[in-house]
C-alpha cells in the first residue's frame, strides 16, 4: 500500500475499562511477549495436512470479535451485520471480564489449512434488493456502520489479526483492526480509510471492503515438538467488484455502493493467504511487533520525570517541616515548664485537645475510608499482578476479571476499617454502619451500570451485559462480599477504639477568623493540583485504552505513576494539614480525605475536556454512556484519593501530638 494515512485519520487500538495487558517493554523484568502465560495458553504446533498429528494440527481457524468504533461508545457483535457466517464452530467461552467490556468471540467462515496457499477464495455472496424493507435495513445499517468507522477485529492463534501501513513521519503502525469500508462525501471528501486508494473517488458513496489479503508469518519449532508455531497474522483489506462472482479474480474496479443505489446489489466476500516463515520473531515475543508500532515511551518517560519533580518537591516541603520546624517545635514544646510558658503556646499545640474530636458526619467518612480501602488494596493487588505479566494480552479480559474477584474479596478490610474508625469516632449505630459500608458506594455504581446497560439493552448493543451475567454479579456482591464486609465490621468493632495520644476537651475550642489560604475550600481545591499533575498524562493513555480503543500495555509505568500518587496524596494533604493545625483549624479529618480527594474533581474536568477535544463520539446515547461510566470511574478515584489523604494526615497528626508533653 502506497499512500501515507494522515496521522488523524488512523484507526485506533482496541480497549476497554482498561484492556489489553502487556508488561512495559523499557521496565526491567521480562520483555512484553515473555510475560507468564498461564494454563490453557500454551503454544500451538501447526503442521501440514499430511503430517498433522496428536501434537500438531493442520487447520488455522480464525475467530471474530465485536465490532466497533471511535465514533460511537456502542460495539456490536459480529452476527449483528449481515457478514458471511460460520455454518458451525464452537464459541469460545468468555470470562468476566470479557463480558463486562462487551467481547463477543465467535467461529468464522475463514477457515486455513497451515501452510497452504489460496487466492481469491470466495467465502459467500450477499444479496440485497432495495425494493425488500428487510434486504433495505440490512445494507443501511452496513452503511451507517462504514459512515462511524466500525472496525473487525479478528483472532488467529489467540492473536490480533493485524492491520500494518505507513502513517506520516515515515513510522509504520499496526492496527489490530480494519474498517468495514469507508464513504466519500457528497462534496468529494474521503473519509478514514479511503485515502488508502485513489479509486475510491465517486461522490456520496460507500466502497466495502469485500476482500482481505492475510499474511501468516511461523517459526519452525527447532527443538522439542515438531511442527511451527504461528508468530503474526497481518491483513491488508481490499474492494473489488467481482464480474464473475462464481470465479472470482480479484481484479477490477472496486466494491462501491452508491447512496442512491437501488435495484440488486451483490456483494461477494473474498480472501487470499499465504504462509510465510521468520525465523527473527519467536513465539514469546510475538506481540512485540504491535507494540513497537505504538509510540509514546519517550512521552511516559517525560511523565514520570515529571510527577518525580513535584515528588522531590513536595518531599522536601515536608522533610523541611518534620526536621526543623516541628523539631523545633517539639523541642519548645517540651520544655515548657513553668505555668507562664505554658500560656505562651501557640500553634499547632494549641488545638491538642480538639485535634481528636469526632468529626461531622462521621459515619459517612467511615464508610468512605472503609470503600476506599477496598479498592485501594484492590488497584495495588491488580497493578502488581500486571506488571508481573500475569495479565497478558493473550488472556482477554483478565484484568478486569482480576479487579472484581479482588474487590469481592476484599469486603473484610473494608469492613474492619469503617467499623474501627467509626468506633473511634464515638458512633454506635454499628448495624447501620456495616450496612452502608456494603451498600452505598458499591450501589451507586451499580445503580449507574445498570442504567448504562439498559441503554446498550435498547441499542442492541454487544456491549450489554446479559441478564445472567448480571444475576452473577449481584450473587458476587450479595453472597461474598456482603458476608465478608460483615465479618470484617465485627472483628472491628470487637477491638477497642483507637488509643488517641492526647485526650478531648469536653468544650470544643473556638477556630480563630481565618485567612484566605487557610480557608477549607480554598486549601481543598488546591490540594487536588499536584497530585493530578502526576496523573495527566498517564490518564491521557488510560481514556485511549478505554475510549479510542487504543492497546494500553505500559504497566510498569502505570505502576510507577501508582506510587507517584500515593506519595504526592499523602504529601500533599500532610502539608496542608500543617498549616491549618498553625493556623488553630482542629477540623481535619473531613479536609484531608476532600483535600487529595479534589484530584477526582480536576479527573473529571479533565474527562470533559477529553471528549470534547480528542473523541469524535456522536449521537446522544454514545454521550450519556461516556459520561455515565466517567462518573463512576470519578467515584473510584474520588474513594481511591481520599483515603490516602486521610490516612496520612492521620499518621501525621497522631506523630505530633505523641511526641510533646501535654499537661
Amino acid at each position: 500500500m502506497s499512500a501515507r494515512l494522515p496521522a488523524l485519520s488512523q484507526p485506533r487500538w482496541p480497549g476497554p475499562l482498561l484492556l489489553v495487558l502487556l508488561l512495559l517493554e523499557a521496565a526491567p523484568g521480562p520483555r512484553p511477549g515473555a510475560a507468564f502465560y498461564l494454563p490453557g495458553l500454551a503454544p500451538v504446533n501447526f503442521c501440514e495436512e499430511e503430517k498433522k498429528s496428536d501434537e500438531c494440527k493442520a487447520e488455522i481457524e480464525l475467530f471474530v470479535n465485536r465490532l466497533d468504533s471511535v465514533e460511537s461508545v456502542l460495539p456490536y457483535e459480529y452476527t449483528a451485520f449481515d457478514f458471511c457466517q460460520a455454518s458451525e464452530g464452537k464459541r469460545p467461552s468468555e470470562n468476566l471480564g470479557q463480558v463486562l467490556f462487551g467481547e463477543r468471540i465467535e467461529p468464522s467462515p475463514y477457515k486455513f489449512t497451515f501452510n497452504k496457499e489460496e487466492t481469491c477464495k470466495l467465502v459467500c455472496t450477499k444479496t440485497y434488493h432495495t425494493e425488500k424493507a428487510e434486504d433495505k435495513q440490512k445494507l443501511e445499517f452496513l452503511k451507517k456502520s462504514m459512515l462511524l468507522n466500525y472496525q473487525h477485529h479478528w483472532i488467529v492463534d489467540n492473536m490480533p489479526v493485524t492491520w500494518c501501513y505507513d502513517v506520516e513521519d515515515a513510522q509504520r503502525f499496526c492496527n489490530p483492526g480494519f474498517p468495514i469500508g469507508c464513504y466519500i462525501t457528497d462534496k468529494g471528501h474521503a473519509k478514514d480509510a479511503c485515502v488508502i486508494n485513489s479509486e475510491f473517488h465517486e461522490r456520496d458513496t460507500f466502497y466495502i471492503f469485500n476482500h482481505v489479503d492475510i499474511k501468516i508469518y511461523y517459526h519452525v519449532v527447532e527443538t522439542g515438538s515438531m511442527g511451527a508455531r504461528l508468530v503474526a497474522a497481518k491483513l491488508e483489506p481490499k474492494s473489488f467488484k467481482h464480474t464473475h462472482i462464481d470465479k472470482p479474480d480479484c481484479s477490477g474496479p472496486p466494491m462501491d455502493i452508491s447512496n442512491k443505489a437501488s435495484g440488486e446489489i451483490k456483494i461477494a466476500y473474498t480472501y487470499s493467504v499465504s504462509f510465510h516463515e521468520d525465523k527473527n520473531i519467536r513465539w514469546a515475543s510475538r506481540w512485540d511487533y504491535i507494540l513497537e508500532s505504538m509510540p509514546h515511551t519517550h512521552i511516559q518517560w517525560f511523565s514520570i520525570m515529571n510527577s518525580l519533580v513535584i515528588v522531590l518537591f513536595l518531599s522536601g516541603m515536608v522533610a523541611m517541616i518534620m526536621l526543623r520546624t516541628l523539631h523545633k517545635d517539639i523541642a519548645r514544646y517540651n520544655q515548657m515548664d513553668s505555668t507562664e510558658d505554658a500560656q505562651e503556646e501557640f500553634g499547632w499545640k494549641l488545638v491538642h485537645g480538639d485535634i481528636f474530636r469526632p468529626p461531622r458526619k462521621g459515619m459517612l467518612l467511615s464508610v468512605f475510608l472503609g470503600s476506599g480501602t477496598q479498592i485501594l488494596i484492590m488497584t495495588f493487588v491488580t497493578l502488581f499482578f500486571a506488571c508481573l505479566g500475569f495479565l497478558s494480552p493473550a488472556n482477554r479480559g483478565a484484568l478486569m476479571t482480576c479487579a472484581v474477584v479482588l474487590w469481592v474479596l476484599l469486603g473484610t478490610p473494608a469492613g474492619y476499617v469503617a467499623a474501627r474508625f467509626y468506633k473511634s469516632f464515638g458512633g454506635e449505630k454499628w448495624k447501620t454502619n456495616v450496612l452502608l459500608t456494603s451498600f452505598l458506594c458499591p450501589g451507586i455504581v451499580f445503580a449507574d451500570f445498570f442504567i448504562m446497560n439498559l441503554i446498550l439493552w435498547g441499542e442492541g448493543s454487544s456491549a450489554a451485559i446479559p441478564f445472567g451475567t448480571l444475576v452473577a454479579i449481584l450473587a458476587l456482591w450479595f453472597c461474598i462480599s456482603v458476608p465478608l464486609t460483615f465479618i470484617g465490621a465485627y472483628f472491628g468493632f470487637k477491638k477497642n477504639a483507637i488509643e488517641h495520644p492526647v485526650r478531648t476537651n469536653q468544650i470544643p475550642r473556638q477556630i480563630p477568623e481565618q485567612s484566605f489560604y487557610t480557608k477549607p475550600l480554598p486549601g481543598i481545591i488546591m490540594g487536588g493540583i499536584l497530585p493530578f499533575g502526576c496523573i495527566f498524562i498517564q490518564l491521557f493513555f488510560i481514556l485511549n485504552s478505554i475510549w479510542s480503543h487504543q492497546m494500553y500495555y505500559m504497566f510498569g509505568f502505570l505502576f510507577l505513576v501508582f506510587i507517584i500518587l500515593v506519595i504526592t496524596c499523602s504529601e500533599a494533604t500532610i502539608l496542608l494539614c500543617y498549616f491549618h493545625l498553625c493556623a488553630e483549624d482542629y477540623h481535619w479529618q473531613w479536609r484531608s480525605f476532600l483535600t487529595s480527594g479534589f484530584t477526582a474533581v480536576y479527573f473529571l474536568i479533565y474527562a470533559i475536556h477529553y471528549f470534547f477535544s480528542k473523541l469524535q463520539i456522536t449521537g446522544t446515547a454514545s454521550t450519556i454512556l461516556y459520561f455515565g461510566y466517567t462518573m463512576i470511574m470519578v467515584l473510584i478515584f474520588f474513594l481511591f484519593t481520599g483515603t490516602i489523604g486521610f490516612f496520612a494526615c492521620f499518621w501525621f497528626v497522631t506523630k505530633i501530638y505523641s511526641v510533646v508533653k501535654v499537661d
